[in-house]
């Protein structure tokens, strides 16, 4: 479970990461990463799941199992951790995440965030 610091909860946040970050994507989930230039602050990480996903129960636990992916990913990969500030995930859940199972959907949600940052930094070396 994420602590609260950690979370993306209004829609300013979420705005501003899917507008100013990179997006990268799979069959299960679209990951918006963004870099804050705030140094000393946490990563941060927010959900998008819509009625599309399913009805609330399949909701609830697509969500709940993002939210565990992606604190595993904070305490374990500590190449998220950039240099020039910290890290605001946007991770929505597409349609097939329903009937991923959870090892199917840590892969597709650990291979778009990386994938997302690649692209963030590889734009933001070419400014």
């Amino acid at each position: 479970m994420l602590p609260q610091h950690q979370r993306i909860r209004t829609r300013a946040q979420f705005s501003d990461t899917q507008r100013s970050g990179s997006r990268f994507g799979n069959r299960n989930v679209v990951v918006s990463a963004n870099i804050r230039p705030a140094t000393g602050d946490d990563s941060r990480a927010g959900f998008i799941v819509s009625k599309a996903v399913g009805n609330a129960v399949t909701r609830n636990a697509v969500k709940r199992r993002l939210r565990a992916i992606v604190a595993e990913l904070f305490d374990r990969d500590f190449d998220i951790e950039v240099a020039e500030g910290s890290v605001d995930l946007v991770v929505r859940a597409l349609p097939t995440s329903a009937n991923a199972t959870f090892d199917e959907l840590k892969e597709a949600a650990t291979h778009a965030v990386h994938g997302a940052l690649r692209k963030y930094m590889r734009r933001a070396e070419q400014q």
